[in-house]
């Protein structure tokens, strides 16, 4: 029934609107890809074959039409066998997108979110993707720009100028866009410059303060040889957040992007592209708002499955709020209201630019390209890094914390035809060579230690008499009723016996923990990959064709870091109390809190005993991918399909304040860097698909079921991000997965794999009219872990903390997901004007936000709808539109998280382990509704 009601939902959408992606009128650039004198012409790469642009022709508004280059050939869609979306210029100006996030609202299967850092984000196709913004994890859905490869996908999240189209692959593109691609593939193709003079210019304002202006100009520098193409964009907004304590707002905008390009065709037979840009941003980012703040208890100890809000509150609130917390966003997360520590509202410097040359060469019989490119990207990373106001951590605003990538890419690929056009042949071969350097700052703040001392305090005891944060281990040194005339120190060091003084010397030094941590400890990861690879169609009859590719490549890393900390407190820790952790005469509920001193003291890597290491790694991995298609044309508008096809994902290191050891109660040594690494991840799909089209009418569904081996999970605790590669065991752990024990759950049997995303997509698209579209699309994903999971491909024992996964749905994977978009663009009288009615929108079923899957971080289904009308000129020399994206105002959240240090446990584990819960959780929320005017010439 709910998802009849989804479908219904979308319908009704359509009666007011038209989709996208139909009212695409695909430039001349495309079309031109069709009139190579070579099969090998177009099929060498994403922008071979493309002509200048010239005066639009007349179009139908049905995207069949459009000409994409998903398999390296150019082909239009309704011909590709393949799951591909395609959304051109238009439909992505009605909708508003000035990067690939806003197209999720045209394209159901895809979701892109961003969380600490808007330089970067997590893409995802059919419920797989990336979860976080590790630096030393890979993105599992490929970001091609211009043909060039971008190592992480936040790059396209800067404004991208005017873009010809998008192309959203689904599913493992491990053939032609290589490793990284397991989940699908983004294709962002820009305007090329023409040898007719003309140009562009639209300004913008909106809500927030939002100004946007940009501009291009293209024209021949000599007369059909040379052209060139400028463009640029400048944008500045408010933020989305208000911060009540430094009275700044959070989440703006501040940012500019150029481009210039230069095409070079000294005869038919030869192509020249060359391409520069750069990107500066310079923003406040990324505010996060308290959404849970309860503390949950065991209301009946023995009886699994229950579990009640605390009526005397969360302790660690009120910690916190002893100490002068403010929780500005309590009780109504949206609005929008946060509050971090006094001079740390800052903003971060990005930076993003390189080059690229394409080469297209006709050699008669065959065609090559090569493109090479070099690209520099850097993103500062100082921040408050608890989002509240209490100063628990931070990464100061000093130049020492980044993270830098170097990237050389240079790939080159020869294509022709044999035996009277039977066989469209193409190899190739690819090299990258990447230098990541992540620089990290990261110090417990001027109040964490009494903050830490006092959660201790309170997890030993809830009562608020013992704690005093101004004081040694945050214990009262007054005499106190409650405590029966004893002060909190005397009260709870009588609680640990003969060893109180041992454990409250333990919490005296956490309480001195302040201002102390990484002045700037630096991780270098240097990545080099070469590959070769294949991909040919057989034309068996007119009708039916096999497509074979097959790639293999070859990867290798090399690790090292250098560590500069000044937490010595740590090392003191480590010497005076892990010695009781050893000893049988400490009871087990000593031997907890003890863990917990040290942990809190050390976690991180915070130690200055890691001054002296010299940690060094490396590996080679090489790994086969490829695919295979049988594609059936019964009749001339019908497409039948089935493919299976294999992709790859890179192994690594874990860059992000992952622990050395499995716990910090000794100090790590070199041999500890085999920890940080992980495993590639691979995964095996099947599909079967159809397409239909006419003139009036088009209609696609593919289903779809991918197995996922060393699934790359990335998850933050609270306190440090852990990766694990998921997988799942050949024989039964007997629910060794699902408890809360580190030292259970290990495989003996055999590793297979450990997800799975499977499901149907539905496009159709309505054209009853020259200037009236409609389009719809429906996912349904059902992509879930296995039982009996494991944490890597050995067969390690999962983190208890993943203890949710097993049998359950993967984050950020909505079952089902419906997009909508109507456009209506009558005439106006004789004048030459028309009219803009244009709607668009997005509705998702429940998901959770969190890879750990506590219940905190769920996420209701909702429903986005963007719109825009407008008055356009003769030829459309000028537009004015007025726009709305989010028009309902949705609430809606990203990602929540764990509060960094901010408490412990999750109802989930109250309910399934009779624990108390008291962590608190934040949430980076999705964009409130935007409103605006747009103002827009061409000439």
């Amino acid at each position: 029934m709910r998802m009849i009601a989804y479908l219904l939902s979308a319908a009704a959408t359509t009666v007011l609107v038209s989709p996208a992606f139909a009212q695409d009128v695909p430039t001349t650039q495309p079309e031109a890809q069709t009139t190579t004198t070579t099969s090998g012409t177009a099929a060498g790469s994403v922008d071979a074959g493309q002509a200048p642009v010239a005066a639009p022709e007349a179009y139908s508004g049905n995207a069949s039409d459009i000409v994409i280059t998903a398999t390296r050939r150019s082909e239009r869609l309704s011909n590709v066998p393949i799951a591909v979306s395609a959304v051109g210029s238009a439909a992505l100006e009605n909708t508003g997108a000035n990067d690939i996030r806003q197209a999720t609202q045209l394209v159901p299967s895809l979701l892109i979110s961003s969380t600490g850092s808007e330089a970067n984000a997590s893409a995802r196709v059919r419920g797989i993707g990336t979860v976080g913004d590790n630096p030393g994890l890979e993105s599992s859905v490929a970001v091609f720009i211009d043909g060039v490869y971008r190592s992480r996908t936040g790059s396209g999240l800067n404004d991208l100028g005017e873009v010809d189209r998008i192309e959203v692959l689904r599913g493992p593109q491990g053939t032609l866009s290589g490793r990284n691609a397991t989940a699908g593939s983004i294709n962002i193709l820009t305007k090329l410059p023409s040898y007719n003079f003309g140009g562009y210019a639209e300004a913008t304002y909106g809500n927030y303060n939002n100004v946007r202006i940009a501009g291009g100009m293209t024209g021949p520098i000599i007369k059909d040889k040379l052209a060139f193409r400028l463009d640029g964009v400048f944008g500045k907004r408010d933020g989305f957040y208000y911060d009540v304590i430094n009275r700044t707002d959070y989440n703006d905008r501040n940012r500019y992007f150029v481009r210039g390009q230069l095409l070079f065709e000294p005869s038919s037979d030869i192509s020249v592209r060359l391409i520069g840009d750069y990107t500066r941003r310079d923003e406040k980012c990324c505010g996060a708002v308290y959404v849970n703040t309860q503390e949950k208890i065991d209301p009946t100890p023995g009886v699994p499955g229950d579990f009640a809000i605390n009526p005397a509150g969360n302790r660690i609130v009120q910690v916190m709020q002893s100490m002068g917390a403010v929780f500005a966003s309590a009780g109504d997360p949206y609005n929008r209201r946060i509050a971090n520590t006094p001079g740390r509202a800052y903003s971060n410097l990005t930076t993003d630019y390189g080059g690229s040359g394409q080469i297209d060469i006709n050699l008669g019989g065959a065609s090559l390209t090569s493109i090479t490119a070099y690209r520099e990207y850097k993103s500062g990373g100082a921040s408050d890094i608890d989002y509240g106001n209490l100063d628990i951590g931070y990464r100061a605003d000093d130049g020492n914390s980044f993270r830098q990538f170097h990237t050389f890419t240079q790939e080159v690929r020869l294509n022709g035809s044999l035996f009277n056009d039977k066989l469209d042949w193409l190899i190739g071969g690819y090299y990258s060579k990447e230098d990541l350097v992540v620089a990290d700052n990261l110090k417990f703040g001027t109040q964490y230690g009494a903050f830490a001392a006092c959660r201790i305090v309170a997890t030993a005891n809830p009562l608020a008499a013992l704690r005093n944060p101004n004081n040694p281990g945050c214990l009262s040194t007054t005499p106190q009723a409650a405590l029966g005339g004893a002060n909190g120190r005397q009260a709870l060091g009588a609680g640990f016996g003969a060893l109180g003084p041992t454990i409250l010397a333990g919490l005296d030094r956490l309480s001195t923990l302040n201002n102390l941590g990484d002045q700037r400890s630096t991780y270098y990861q240097d990545s080099e990959n070469y590959a070769f690879f294949t991909h040919n169609i057989f034309k068996l009859t007119d009708k039916l064709s096999i497509t074979g590719g097959l790639r293999y490549t070859r990867e290798a890393k090399d690790f090292h870091a250098d560590f500069n900390n000044n937490n010595t407190v740590c090392p003191a820790q480590q010497a005076n109390l892990s010695p009781l952790l050893a000893s049988a005469a400490v009871p087990a509920a000593l031997k907890t809190l003890v863990g917990g001193i040290i942990t809190l003291t050390c976690t991180g890597n915070s130690s200055s005993a890691l001054n002296g290491l010299d940690l060094n790694d490396g590996f080679k991995e090489g790994e086969f991918t490829g695919t295979g298609v049988i594609s059936y044309k019964p009749r001339t508008d019908t497409l039948l399909y089935a493919s299976y096809s294999r992709g790859y994902k890179a192994g690594g290191y874990n860059l992000d304040r992952s622990d050395l050891t499995a716990n910090v109660f000794s100090s790590p040594t070199n041999a500890s860097v085999v920890n940080l690494r992980f495993d590639p991840e691979t995964v095996n799909s099947y599909e079967l698909g159809l397409k239909f089209t006419s003139k009036d009418f088009t209609f696609n569904v593919a289903g779809f079921r991918q197995e996922f081996k060393n699934f790359q999970l990335n998850t933050f605790n609270g306190t440090n991000f852990i990766v694990e590669n998921i997988s799942t065991c050949g024989t039964s752990l007997n629910g060794a997965d699902r408890d809360a024990s580190a030292a259970t759950g290990a495989c003996s049997g055999g590793v297979q794999h450990g997800v799975i995303s499977q499901g149907f997509e539905l496009e159709a698209g309505l054209f009853p009219a020259p200037n009236y579209t409609v389009n719809l699309g429906y996912t349904y994903t059902n992509t879930h872990f296995r039982n009996n999971l494991v944490g890597s491909d050995s067969g390690q024992a999962l983190d208890p903390a993943l203890f949710l996964l097993s049998g359950s749905n993967l984050s950020n994977a909505p079952k089902h997901t419906v997009t909508a978009s109507t456009a209506w663009t009558p005439d106006i009288g004789s004048t030459g004007m028309t009219a803009l009615f244009y709607v668009d929108g997005r509705m998702t079923s429940d998901y959770n936000t969190g890879s750990d899957l506590f219940p905190e971080k769920a996420q209701d289904g909702f429903f986005l709808v963007n719109a825009r009308v407008g008055i356009r000129g003769p030829q459309q020399k000028w537009a004015l539109e007025l726009w709305a994206q989010n028009l309902l105002d949705t609430n809606y959240q990203q990602v929540a998280f764990n509060a960094p240090f901010q408490g412990a446990g999750s109802q989930a584990q109250t309910q399934a382990f009779g624990s108390t819960a008291n962590q608190i959780f934040s949430s980076f929320l999705g964009e409130p509704r935007t409103y605006g005017l747009t103002l827009r010439s061409r000439f």
